[in-house]
């Protein structure tokens, strides 16, 4: 068997070839040097820094091959060496292609001899973690599960062990008695993150077994490996490949799927592999119960193999598969799913921590990462809470050109929470008054998304009650509907008063009043299109510069949106109690009263003639006769009408000069039989909403006295 060879042999086989490559030299002496270490005889050999200047050279310029890691790996392990060389040596175990399961089983038998000094076994569990996607197979690891969790006993290794036992974790791993380990740990050493996490896994697998609350937020373990893993990064993206060019070692040394070298996403997000396409028998796929993922390229395939599918070991892997997404979004998996978040949460903490300023180039790879993320949100329909911690570390700091589209995008799919407004929205209101309007209606926009993504939650929870679907997709992100009915008040009213602000800060820009009357669109239909029993009317400083801006656009936006308010409360008022979700929840006499002032204020404008007269009654616009005098505006209180109002004006004239061009008439002339010619037009030029505002507010025989 090729095993019975020796360490030496296969290395001098694997050195003969690569060199016919490099034309010897290098990699000669690297034979040398592994030789020197797996024969000598002392523990502080005299020529022992030679030869690890001469590793150290070849691993961080090229990289080890995966027989010179085990013959090093199996050196460092055996404790042979003093620790100084051990220490060198694992520390120069750069992978230039995958890393052989072999070394690593091997390395934790030494582990169980007690050879290794405390400072090595840690050292080893660090670099085990940093290259543990590399492993060309994992199946021996899975066996060694319960030697692995024997080493949480240990204080130092603790951590990291945690670490590892949360990457090999399956359902079957799950045992009571290490619930039960694990929780005896808790509360020998407090609440610690690593243990948490792992229990939270736990709980995931078999709830049965962990009756303790525990956050459904995935813990971030230590990072403790960025600087193996940047050295792997950087050797994997080099020409080393190039010496693989003899058939026996194509296979061994490049993965599937990684002979395409790509601008990004390759050093980032890991490639879709399994431990069956690393085998040397193809025929061995055949007795596999595991379909491997890189066959999976067709939604059939998807369908056939549905129950042979198992998740590859590096979660971020699937964001490079639509398929896999759908499976993801089929199988309700939490377990997959919060992998998945924590894999996000280590690679946006560890990949991009240095990404502004001068590094362009970085900061155009983070953008199309958070791109990814973002689609991958809008797939799933469901936000990650690493994100989450990304956004509350990032605002703060925030400049607004900064990667703006993508944490715009990201804020759409925070959950409902009362921490909302103060961990979020308070940080970024700053931004939000002193950038231009083009930024204030970006905000915006994405305070709207945002909004309608609670809704469409919400809209979804009343169906599933509804149907009495028992629901599946239960998070602890999931709040409750009081709970839920607070956070979108708490929003809606945040937003009116920062909106406000804002319109007199622009000095009430057009296109600002556009995009917070979309908002308002929104709020005015929450019964009706989501199914929110709840009303919320808007601010008279949002109200009335939308009543009288100069834009037809946004006066017929305003009249749509109260002719939606009408509908809405007209249905909540009919309501049946025993079909409310919120039996106790009524809308206030209030909101009637503000909704009555809104509209007798609107059709006063725009219908009778009657604005700007004073009234003690809510909200009416009141000005004092003498003052109007002063304006020396001719009929002051009909220049709001449908016919002479800034917005409309210019509909009105063009109406009077198509219908006579010989210019007979003026716009006074548009009364009587005229006035229902005009409004008639004016339904034909697309306002809608001004249609349903004025035939629902006003009675059309009331045309006449015009």
């Amino acid at each position: 068997m090729e095993r019975s060879r020796g360490p030496s042999i296969r290395l001098r086989e694997a050195a003969a070839a690569a060199a016919v490559v490099d034309g010897g030299g290098g990699l000669e002496s690297l034979q040398k040097a592994v030789e020197y270490f797996s024969t000598v005889k002392e523990r502080n050999p005299s020529k022992g820094n030679l030869y690890l200047d001469t590793i150290e050279g070849v691993a961080f310029e090229k990289g080890l091959l995966p027989d010179v890691i085990e013959a090093l790996l199996d050196v460092a392990m055996s404790a042979r060496l003093v620790d100084r060389f051990n220490t060198r040596l694992l520390k120069c175990l750069i992978p230039a292609s995958v890393v052989p399961e072999n070394a690593v089983t091997k390395a934790i038998s030494w582990m169980c001899t007690r050879k290794p000094s405390m400072n090595i076994q840690l050292l080893f569990i660090k670099w085990l973690l940093a290259v543990f996607d590399l492993l060309n197979s994992k199946k021996h690891l899975h066996s060694l599960y319960g030697i692995i969790f024997f080493y949480l006993q240990n204080d130092k290794l603790c951590p990291y062990i945690c670490h590892l036992l949360y990457l090999l974790t399956r359902k079957e791993n799950v045992k009571r008695f290490r619930v039960k380990k694990l929780i005896e740990l808790q509360s020998k050493m407090g609440m610690q993150t690593h243990l948490m996490a792992l229990l939270l896994l736990y709980k995931i697998h078999a709830p049965e077994y962990v009756s303790l609350t525990l956050s459904g937020k995935p813990k971030n373990f230590h990072a403790s490996t960025s600087h193996w893993k940047k050295t792997i990064e950087r050797i994997q993206n080099n020409e080393y490949r190039q010496l693989a060019k003899t058939q026996s070692l194509v296979n061994f040394i490049e993965p599937p799927m990684r002979k395409r070298k790509r601008k990004m996403h390759r050093e980032i997000i890991p490639f879709i592999s399994s431990a069956a396409h690393m085998t040397e028998l193809p025929r061995s796929l055949i007795h596999s119960k595991t379909f491997p993922l890189e066959q999976l390229t067709t939604f059939s395939q998807l369908l056939q193999n549905f129950d042979w599918i198992e998740f590859p070991a590096q979660m971020g892997s699937v964001l490079r598969s639509p398929l896999l997404l759908h499976y993801i979004n089929w199988v309700k998996d939490d377990s997959a799913f919060l992998r998945l978040d924590f894999w996000l949460a280590q690679t946006l903490q560890e990949e991009f921590t240095d990404c502004k300023g001068d590094n362009l180039q970085k900061e155009e790879e983070f953008k199309e990462f958070l791109n990814i993320i973002i689609r991958t949100q809008e797939f799933l329909l469901e936000g990650f809470s690493s994100c989450e911690d990304f956004l509350i570390k990032s605002l703060s700091l925030w400049d607004s050109s900064w990667c703006s589209a993508q944490i715009l995008a990201l804020l759409t799919r925070i959950p409902p929470s009362s921490d909302v407004i103060a961990l979020y929205f308070d940080p970024l209101m700053k931004l939000f008054f002193t950038s231009s309007v083009y930024f204030k209606c970006s905000v915006i926009e994405s305070i709207t998304n945002l909004l309608v993504n609670w809704l469409t939650w919400h809209s979804v929870y009343v169906t599933e009650m509804d149907k009495q679907i028992p629901s599946d997709s239960e998070s602890p992100q999931k709040p409750s509907l009081s709970g839920f009915m607070n956070s979108v008040f708490e929003l809606v009213e945040f937003s009116a008063r920062m909106f406000t602000m804002a319109l007199q800060m622009e000095a009430y820009n057009s296109l600002l009043i556009h995009f917070i009357l979309n908002f308002y669109e929104t709020v005015s239909d929450m019964y009706l299109k989501y199914s929110l029993p709840m009303v919320i009317m808007p601010p008279d400083g949002i109200f009335y510069p939308a009543l009288l801006s100069l834009e037809s656009v946004s006066l017929n936006q305003l009249c749509y949106i109260m002719h939606r308010y009408r509908a809405n409360l007209v249905a909540l008022k009919s309501l049946d109690p025993n079909k409310n979700v919120y039996p106790d929840l009524k809308v206030s006499r209030k909101i009637f009263q503000q909704f009555n002032a809104f509209v007798r204020v609107a059709v006063s404008c725009l219908w009778t003639s009657g604005n700007f007269v004073q009234d003690i009654r809510l909200m009416s616009i009141g000005i004092e006769d003498h003052l109007l005098e002063q304006t020396k505006i001719p009929d002051s209180k009909s220049s709001f009408t449908i016919v002479n109002h800034p917005a409309l004006m210019g509909h009105a004239i063009n109406f009077i000069q198509k219908g006579w061009p010989n210019g007979r008439k003026r716009l006074h002339a548009i009364q009587g039989k005229v006035w229902s010619w005009y409004m008639k037009y004016l339904y034909n030029q697309g306002l809608n909403g001004l249609k349903y505002f004025i035939e629902g507010s006003t009675h059309l025989s009331s045309s006449s006295g015009h």
